[in-house]
């Protein structure tokens, strides 16, 4: 192919994901078609610093990137004129242009919806969710109140905010004379399980809350769902898909950050063992909560399917872990998009949708 799209892959990010990040972007830069995308790597260090990366793949994942001599500062520019990124090396500019961003960053300060502003600023196509929806489903206050309103049943939840630390004893009674133990403490802007503990009474609820604002200024704490723990890959833009409904059979109490990404016990069943109504319930819910979210180009969307039936929406991942043992990409090979392929057509899915918009 005579031009190749030029795609960014960017990767790390100052947030408590960023070792995640690594192992994704890996994933998706060695599964890029090299005879239709010409990539550009640009990483992020947990210290906030862009740096242009031009070295192999293979040293990604293990953080040495970083000390590559190679790698030179990358300004991502919001100017619409520039459509790319200006490198800064020994006090010479250069600007790389792109066609396209897929910006493979969990957590902050990635899949919050703030590189996503800049990407929209500087009228750049990006894979994945816009702005808004971005940040409504980083928020989990925001994604409960919202789909609360629409309609789909989540876990019932209480809020903490920084400012009432001051009356955190009283506060926690109160919640948990509401929830009841055990309980469920979870900052409200992070992801991979990082900073979620159970809590069984009122010394560990008040820990558990304490941990979660180091991570946040706002504390979410949920009654204790019981049930399997059901994932299901959502795809597209106009006309989203949802694909089969797979299961997790989590090694630890529930599934953590250990569990997604150290322990290799945790077992994943796709298709999970359901009747096909309950499935198709599932899917349904996945889609509508997609599309009341705003979300666009894919998500991961979890669930818990309780003993009596009811179906519980956990969370939606709008940059899920891209991982060889990750469960967005998993479903999405079951439904006959390998690696390759599904990446291929999230980027062309974003080039399109923009030239449309």
């Amino acid at each position: 192919m005579a031009n190749k799209i030029k795609v960014a892959v960017v990767f790390g990010g100052a947030s408590s994901e960023h070792d995640i990040s690594l192992k994704s972007a890996t994933h998706v830069i060695r599964n890029i078609p090299q005879d239709k995308y010409e990539v550009l790597c640009v990483g992020i260090t947990k210290k906030g610093r862009w740096l242009y990366y031009p070295g192999d793949v293979s040293a990604i994942e293990s953080g040495k990137w970083e000390q590559n001599p190679d790698c030179v500062s990358a300004i991502l520019s919001p100017d619409t004129v520039h459509k790319g990124f200006i490198t800064m090396d020994n006090g010479t500019a250069t600007l790389r242009k792109v066609d396209v961003v897929f910006p493979v960053l969990h957590g902050k300060n990635g899949e919050d919806g703030t590189v996503q502003g800049v990407l929209d600023l500087a009228k750049i196509p990006y894979v994945g969710c816009g702005l808004l929806a971005s940040a409504a489903c980083m928020d989990k206050a925001v994604t409960h109140t919202i789909l609360d309103y629409t309609g789909i049943h989540t876990a019932k939840w209480r809020m903490i905010c920084q400012r009432e630390l001051h009356e955190l004893e009283t506060k926690c009674t109160e919640i948990a004379q509401a929830l009841h133990y055990p309980l469920f403490v979870k900052p409200a802007n992070a992801g991979s399980s990082i900073g979620v503990n159970r809590a069984e009474n009122h010394t560990e609820l008040l820990n558990a809350v304490r941990e979660a604002f180091e991570h946040d200024s706002k504390v979410i704490v949920e009654e204790c769902i019981t049930g399997r723990e059901l994932e299901t890959a959502v795809f597209g833009y106009d006309a989203p898909f949802a694909s089969f409904v797979g299961e997790i059979e989590a090694c630890n109490t529930f599934y953590d950050f250990d569990a997604k990404y150290i322990l290799s016990d945790s077992r994943l069943s796709i298709p999970a063992d359901l009747p096909e109504e309950k499935s198709r319930e599932i899917q349904e819910i996945a889609v509508k909560a997609y599309m009341a979210m705003g979300c666009r180009g894919l998500s991961r969307v979890d669930f818990f399917l309780k003993e009596d039936g009811e179906i519980i929406l956990n969370e939606i991942n709008t940059m899920p872990g891209f991982t060889q043992i990750s469960m967005y990409p998993k479903l999405m090979e079951h439904m006959g998009m390998k690696p390759s392929y599904l990446i291929d057509k999230l980027i062309e899915q974003a080039v399109r949708s923009e030239r449309t918009c």
